[in-house]
């Protein structure tokens, strides 16, 4: 069960190197095999990957692609509600994210100098979508809707298949709603692979976007720079900030619902009041009891769980924004206080009724953040991640021949005689 700590500098900093450990061994253990199975994707393509779909999966689906005609008919066999909120939740993630575009622009100048910015979306992308025994509709949203407002050209999406060999129907009917262009039935390291390089049948992209295992975040980490990446995403985590005004079942339900994605991932509770850190723990224990991921719950919250309780709330401030976690919960009276001061965190949930779920699905945010402390420089997956900027300068005679000293001597300066040497070439014109 989760411990509870006192929050000196001290432990708080032991915890935060604890967190980092975590990341690094897993990471050692696999990479040799991801090297593995990505150069041997480079080199055979689509057999490849069909060999580790049946080595990883079970079973190799018997057509890879699904047609547009499949995804309405899985999407078919879905349970309306189901659909219905998926709709639901896909206008509140546009809504959201369509006030992130930018547009392209131009300044001008009296001496006739043009100079701006055109900004466009990806030709390529590719989505990775989990879908073995953790299967994420919602992350296929949060992937494909950014890059269909930045005007990406083509939307690739690949997700495992069943033991069975078979599509999962809600990620197809996501996949549709969110206007995916192509979905191939391929996961793990293998796929990303695929999207990397290219194959007889899978397109090589631009960028892959979307969360995964340890393996298929390796896959991406060691891939970059073939390809660009959002994020290498370690293990969920959360952090909550809380006062005495603060619920405890609400704590202890919050805490869980990051423990049950995966045994190493980390739920913490920093707090002022040592009375609300005892009940919490009591929530804890009633509410794990009922729950179907209890046994994940468990070791994670025993391994990577805290409360900690802390004299004052800067404290419990100075510790989030060391810490920097993916999801940020500040749970007091008058939440609005901290929003100002809370630098490091993917995502914030402020108050008792804007629960770490409610990102997670539907309020629109998107929910691939940072992890592992790198929300102290990455931003959450934006409709930014998916477009490329290129300058553009336009110089008249009359302006170029203004500058040239200035642009000579700068080279010059710096020993690059062949820049110099390109205005001066020029001089002879003026």
């Amino acid at each position: 069960m989760i411990q509870t700590v006192t929050g000196s500098a001290e432990v708080c900093r032991g915890f935060i190197e604890k967190l980092k450990e975590r990341i690094g061994e897993n990471d050692r253990k696999v990479d040799g095999i991801v090297a593995e199975i990505i150069e041997t994707v480079r080199k055979n393509g689509d057999a490849a990957v069909r060999a580790y779909t049946e080595k990883f999966d079970g079973k190799a689906p018997e057509k890879t692609e699904i047609s547009k005609e499949e995804l309405k008919e899985l999407a078919s066999q879905c349970d309306p509600q189901f659909l219905s909120a998926l709709e639901k939740a896909a206008a509140n993630i546009r809504d959201f994210h369509q006030r992130q575009k930018q547009q392209s622009w131009l300044t001008t100048q009296k001496n006739g100098v043009m100079m701006g910015q055109r900004v466009r979306g990806l030709h390529r992308v590719g989505i990775y979508v989990p879908g073995g025994t953790a299967a994420y509709p919602s992350s296929v949203l949060m992937n494909a809707i950014p890059a269909k407002i930045a005007e990406v050209g083509e939307i690739i999406m690949v997700t495992p298949p069943a033991k069975n060999g078979k599509p999962n129907p809600d990620i197809m009917a996501a996949a549709l709603v969110a206007g995916v262009d192509r979905v191939f039935l391929m996961g793990g390291a293998q796929a990303v692979a695929a999207l990397a390089f290219g194959t007889e049948t899978v397109p090589k992209v631009d960028k892959i976007v979307g969360p995964g295992n340890i393996f298929v975040a390796t896959a991406k980490k060691q891939l970059y720079g073939t390809v660009d990446i959002d994020m290498i995403a370690g293990p969920s985590e959360i952090l909550i900030v809380a006062d005495e005004t603060a619920k405890p079942a609400y704590l202890a339900a919050d805490l869980m619902s990051q423990a049950e994605h995966d045994r190493m991932a980390s739920s913490i509770l920093i707090t002022t009041s040592e009375k609300l850190a005892v009940e919490t723990v009591k929530e804890l224990e009633k509410q794990m009891a009922t729950l179907s991921r209890k046994d994940i719950i468990d070791e994670a919250l025993t391994n990577f769980g805290a409360i900690i309780v802390c004299e004052t709330m800067d404290e419990a401030v100075e510790f989030a924004n060391d810490l920097a976690p993916e999801h940020l919960e500040v749970c007091c009276e008058n939440p609005m206080e901290y929003v100002g001061r809370m630098d490091n965190a993917g995502s914030v949930f402020l108050g008792n009724y804007s629960p770490e779920p409610l990102g997670d699905y539907f309020a629109g945010p998107n929910h691939v953040l940072p992890t592992s402390g790198t929300a102290r420089f990455f931003s959450p997956l934006s409709v930014d991640s998916f477009v490329k900027k290129s300058s553009f300068i336009y110089y008249t005679k009359p302006a170029l021949k203004e500058a040239a000293e200035d642009i000579i001597c700068l080279a010059e300066t710096e020993g690059l005689t062949a820049h110099a040497n390109s205005i001066q070439v020029r001089k002879k014109d003026f």
